[in-house]
């Protein structure tokens, strides 16, 4: 090997290993936070605020049990009904998942795959309504919902859903597009409609994009807090956003180990549903843009 491809090998390793580097100490970064809050967790009350760096507990040997007692306190808190909590935020995810991936996916069709007049110029509208915040529109939305009647009720957590986002409309289109139009055209001859192929051609191989509108739209409604606490009125409705508030008003005492500890429940499913769905996650981010 001659000396030149030596010297461009060798800067090749050290490239990749500052980036390896860079990527490490950016992990560790935005680990710090979680890492910090289980350890408060296994920690007795007395013992979170106490003077200097104690990152366990002490005696070490206390670290087992609290752990049980802390998460059992969390779970079976008597002011907090966790598991309730936890099956009213499930109910709003699973419905506003299915809505957004099953509205958006039809929306980013018509304007990827189906040609008709204004297509660019309506597409160009639903881009601009990203720049509108949601505390612009809360007025007029909870306005419209008690007309409904549907304040104190769920579906103004999930219906918006149904009518899809324009951030994940761009997404599905964007990967839509680089799908070849020539199995359109031959689904076509083969006499397959309009929906025939976006079910049976379209869909089937945008599972990627899908997924990643599914894995956006879940943290979205699992992390909500602004419009639960708009909309819900009742206690045995509140989300597990709005129960993690409930702890830190416990007769002006705050647990905060228990209030890690039910954050890190808070937290872990949608760790788990990233690492689960990684591979995938990556595979449609990757994917989006290569065409306009």
């Amino acid at each position: 090997m001659s000396t030149r491809a030596q010297t461009v090998n060798h800067n090749t390793q050290l490239e990749r290993l500052a980036r390896s580097m860079v990527l490490l100490v950016l992990s560790v970064l935005f680990l710090l936070p979680v890492v910090w809050m289980f350890l408060t967790s296994i920690k007795p009350g007395d013992q979170i605020f106490s003077p200097g760096l104690h990152p366990l507990p002490e005696p070490v040997t206390d670290a087992p049990r609290l752990l049980a007692e802390n998460y059992a306190g969390a779970w079976n808190n008597e002011i907090v009904d966790f598991p309730q909590a936890l099956r009213n935020s499930l109910i709003v995810c699973v419905l506003s998942v299915t809505g957004m991936v099953i509205s958006s996916s039809i929306a980013a069709f018509g304007f990827s795959r189906v040609r008709w007049p204004g297509r660019g110029l309506f597409f160009g509208l639903v881009l601009v309504t990203l720049m509108v915040p949601y505390p612009v529109l809360m007025g007029s939305l909870y306005v419209l919902f008690k007309e409904l009647g549907w304040i104190g009720t769920f579906r103004p957590l999930w219906v918006p859903a149904w009518f899809g986002g324009a951030f994940q409309i761009f997404l599905l289109r964007q990967f839509f597009l680089t799908l070849p139009r020539e199995l359109d055209e031959a689904a076509t001859l083969d006499g397959c409609s309009q929906i025939g192929v976006f079910v049976r051609i379209v869909l089937p191989l945008s599972c990627p994009a899908l997924a990643v509108v599914a894995l956006f739209q879940f943290t979205y409604a699992w992390n909500d807090f602004l419009a639960p606490l708009i909309f819900l009125n009742h206690r045995d409705q509140f989300t597990l956003a709005l129960g993690l508030q409930m702890y830190q008003s416990q007769q002006g005492n705050t647990p905060w180990n228990q209030l890690m500890a039910a954050s890190m429940l808070v937290t872990v499913p949608v760790l788990v549903l990233f690492l689960f769905t990684q591979r995938t996650f990556v595979e449609g981010i990757a994917t989006q843009g290569l065409k306009g």
